[in-house]
C-alpha cells in the first residue's frame, strides 16, 4: 500500500562489470599513481640537486676567502671538491637546470685559472703583470722572429716609435700592464691601416662590429678604428672587460684575437685534468689564437733583452707630434696642404681615419703638423668646400680579378676590400657589384 506524500524508491538491477573492465580501471588507477609520482620525483630531484648548487657556491666562497688569504693550495683544494660535487650531477637534455650547472663550471675553470695564473706573478698584481713564461711555444715563436719573420719584427719596432708613447699614456691611466704596448706589434705590426682577411683593421685590429661596440664611429668619412688614440683607448676598454671576465691577462689576451665565447665555450667543454694546466687551454683553441699569447709573449721578452735573443733592434721612429684646428665642412686635404705648402702625404699619415683624405661635413678636430695651426685655421676659411664624387661601381665580368679592377679604376686591392667588405679577395664573381669609390 502506497502511503501519500511518501517518495517512490525503484532499485536498478545490480551489474556485475565484466574482468575485462576492472582490469582496465586497475590499470588507470595505477598510471595515474605512478604519474603522480614521476611529477613528484623531479621536483624533489631538482630540489637536492639546488641544494647541491648552493654548497658549490659556498665553497666557491671559500675558495675565495682563501686565496685573498695567499693559501693558493688551500683555495684550490677547495675548487676541487667543488668541481667533484658538481660532475657528480647527472641532468637530462631538457633539464631547466642544465645551463645552471654550465654556469658553475665556467665560475669554477675561471677561478682556478685566475689562481693559476696568479702563482707566475707576484700575489696581489696580477692586475698589472702579464707572465712571461719561456715554454715552447713562447719558444718557437722566437725562433720564428729570429729568422722568416725577423725583417717584418724589425720593421715593425722601428715603427711603434710612431705611436708607443700616446698607448703609454694611455695604458698608465687605465692602470693597465705597460707591456701591452706590444699588442699591436702582433696584431697589425704596428700600421695603422692594415686590414686581416676577416676585415679586421687599425693597430688593434678591430672589425667594424666589435668597433661599433666600443664606441668607434664609421661612416662615409671616417674609420675610427684607424684612429691611433681613439683605437686605443677602445682597445684598453675591452681589454679591461676581458680581464673582469676571465681574471688574467693571458686568457684576456686570446679571448681579445678570437672573442670572449670562443674562449668561454672551451672553458666549459673542460675535463677536469685541463684546469690544472694553464696553457691547455690554448691547445684547443684555433690556431691563429693558440699562437697569439705565444707569440706576444716572445715579442716582449725580445724587446726586453734583446741580446740573449740575438737581436740588435733598430732606433725607433720619433713619436708623433700636432696640433689641432677645429673644422666644421668638408675640406680637401690635398687643399689644404698645397695652403701650408707641406706634403699632403703628412696630413694624410697624421689623419689616418678620414676614408675620403678630407674632412668631414660635421665639426671635426684635424691634426696638423706642429706650428701650423694659426696657418692652417686662416687657409680653411679661404678653402672652398669638396663635394664627395657619387659612389662609383663596377660590374665584374667573366675573368676579371680584384686586381684587374683596381688597376682599371687607378686603385688598390686593399681600397676595394674595405669598400666592399670583401672577406676573401680572390672569390669574386661574375655580375657581382663592386663599389669602386664614394
Amino acid at each position: 500500500m502506497k502511503t501519500e506524500g511518501a517518495a517512490e524508491v525503484r532499485t536498478s538491477p545490480r551489474v556485475t562489470p565484466s574482468p575485462v573492465i576492472i582490469a582496465e580501471e586497475i590499470k588507470k588507477e595505477i598510471e595515474a599513481e605512478q604519474a603522480q609520482q614521476a611529477e613528484k620525483a623531479p621536483a624533489k630531484e631538482n630540489e637536492e640537486v639546488a641544494a647541491t648548487f648552493e654548497e658549490i657556491l659556498n665553497l666557491c666562497q671559500e675558495a675565495q676567502t682563501a686565496w685573498e688569504k695567499d693559501d693558493l693550495d688551500g683555495a684550490l683544494t677547495i675548487l676541487d671538491r667543488a668541481y667533484g660535487l658538481l660532475v657528480k650531477i647527472n641532468l637530462p637534455a631538457d633539464s631547466p637546470l642544465i645551463q645552471e650547472k654550465n654556469n658553475l663550471r665556467l665560475l669554477i675553470a675561471q677561478k682556478i685559472q685566475q689562481i693559476y695564473a696568479s702563482r707566475l706573478v707576484v700575489v696581489g698584481d696580477n692586475h698589472r703583470t702579464i707572465p712571461l713564461e719561456e715554454n715552447e711555444e713562447v719558444l718557437a715563436e722566437i725562433r720564428s722572429f729570429q729568422t722568416r719573420e725577423r725583417q717584418a719584427f724589425e720593421e715593425a719596432y722601428r715603427r711603434s716609435g710612431f705611436y708607443r708613447e700616446i698607448i703609454l699614456e694611455e695604458l698608465r691611466q687605465a692602470g693597465l700592464p705597460e707591456e701591452l704596448v706590444w699588442l699591436p706589434l702582433i696584431e697589425s705590426f704596428y700600421k695603422v691601416k692594415a686590414l686581416s682577411r676577416a676585415q679586421a683593421l687599425g693597430l688593434w685590429q678591430f672589425i667594424a662590429s666589435t668597433g661599433y661596440r666600443l664606441g668607434l664611429r664609421r661612416d662615409r668619412w671616417i674609420d675610427e678604428r684607424m684612429d691611433p688614440i681613439k683605437s686605443t683607448r677602445a682597445a684598453i676598454r675591452y681589454l679591461t672587460e676581458l680581464h673582469d671576465l676571465f681574471g688574467d691577462w693571458t686568457t684576456a689576451l686570446a679571448a681579445y684575437n678570437c672573442g670572449e665565447i670562443k674562449v668561454q665555450n672551451v672553458i666549459r667543454t673542460q675535463r677536469i685534468n685541463y684546469l690544472d694546466n694553464f696553457w691547455d687551454l690554448y691547445r684547443r683553441l684555433p690556431q691563429e689564437t693558440a699562437r697569439f699569447v705565444p707569440r706576444f709573449i716572445a715579442a716582449v721578452l725580445i724587446i726586453k733583452n734583446p741580446e740573449k735573443y740575438g737581436f740588435n733592434l733598430p732606433e725607433p721612429y720619433p713619436p708623433l707630434r700636432w696640433e689641432s684646428v677645429t673644422i666644421n665642412r668638408p675640406v680637401k686635404l690635398s687643399a689644404l696642404a698645397k695652403a701650408l705648402e707641406i706634403d699632403p702625404a703628412e696630413l694624410s699619415f697624421l689623419n689616418p681615419e678620414l676614408r675620403q683624405d678630407a674632412t668631414p661635413n660635421y665639426t671635426y678636430e684635424l691634426k696638423v703638423p706642429v706650428g701650423t695651426a694659426e696657418k692652417a685655421m686662416l687657409a680653411i676659411q679661404n678653402l672652398p668646400q669638396w663635394i664627395p664624387p657619387e659612389p662609383v661601381y663596377h660590374i665584374v665580368k667573366s675573368g676579371e680579378t680584384l686586381s684587374s679592377i683596381a688597376r682599371k679604376y687607378r686603385t688598390s686591392v686593399e681600397s676595394l676590400v674595405r669598400l666592399n667588405n670583401i672577406k676573401n679577395p680572390a672569390l669574386i664573381r661574375p655580375g657581382q657589384k663592386i663599389r669602386i669609390s664614394g
